[in-house]
């Protein structure tokens, strides 16, 4: 995997419509549904933070996980004047290891679809219900296949954003439903602009195999929805959120 260095310079401005106030909320809604109103969360693959703080904005004392050491960077940056900073930690979501136990668990924006195994995905699981306090509940977003045949597949795209141009350009192996995303970013200095480049994997799992992932390590899974919703997914749904508790 990658370490996200390049990507962690421009990632906030390409993510500037997901809402993360809105995301927070929702999570926040499903999370009380599951019975879990505070208390400690861990934002895993917690990128720049942007999610991170508006948690802990609800009420919540935060810790955040990422395998970037830029990505943590940006998110150290992120405090106001008088806004208490997180505990950041520089780990991979397989190799998860805090110095005590969470009473919820939140990661968004497909990072699960960063770990293109099924051994990984699993493990991974597994370190977050190691530190589930017993009744926490893991709330967290995936990519569908649908999307990855569908929708990424083998497309390109162009995002022309003030001061940066960026290509995305997609390569997905059918036999894995793993997608190959190369981004060529072009900023604007002056008269010139300068290029630079990131690659990574995402690879999408049947719903049903993350189900049984999630029961192998004693998490119960309570709900499966299409994104920002409380509706079950449909054929065409291209994110889905999962809630498990600790049983």
């Amino acid at each position: 995997m990658s370490s996200y260095g390049v990507f962690a310079e421009f990632y906030d401005k390409l993510t500037q419509d997901v809402e993360y106030k809105k995301r927070a909320e929702y999570f926040c809604t499903l999370l009380s549904t599951n019975g879990v109103t505070g208390g400690t969360l861990l934002d895993l693959a917690c990128g720049t933070g942007r999610l991170l703080y508006e948690m802990a904005a609800l009420g919540f004392d935060t810790i955040g996980v990422d395998a970037s050491a830029e990505m943590l960077c940006i998110a150290q940056s992120h405090p106001k004047t008088g806004e208490a900073r997180p505990l950041l930690l520089c780990q991979t979501m397989q190799a998860l290891d805090l110095y005590d136990t969470v009473d919820a668990v939140v990661c968004c924006l497909d990072s699960i679809n960063h770990l293109t195994t099924p051994q990984d995905v699993q493990a991974a699981f597994g370190r977050v219900s190691l530190f589930l306090n017993p009744g926490g509940v893991f709330v967290f977003d995936v990519n569908t296949i649908y999307k990855h045949r569908n929708i990424l597949a083998n497309n390109s795209f162009v995002l022309d954003l003030d001061e940066l141009y960026c290509v995305w350009q997609n390569e997905l192996d059918e036999k894995t439903d793993t997608v190959e995303i190369t981004l060529d970013f072009f900023e604007e200095d002056g008269d010139a602009y300068y290029r630079s480049s990131e690659s990574f994997c995402e690879r999408a799992y049947a719903l049903e195999d993350i189900r049984q992932w999630l029961e192998d390590t004693g998490l119960t899974v309570t709900g499966v929805f299409e994104e920002l919703t409380q509706n079950a997914p449909q054929a065409d749904t291209q994110r889905v959120v999962f809630t498990a508790r600790k049983t």
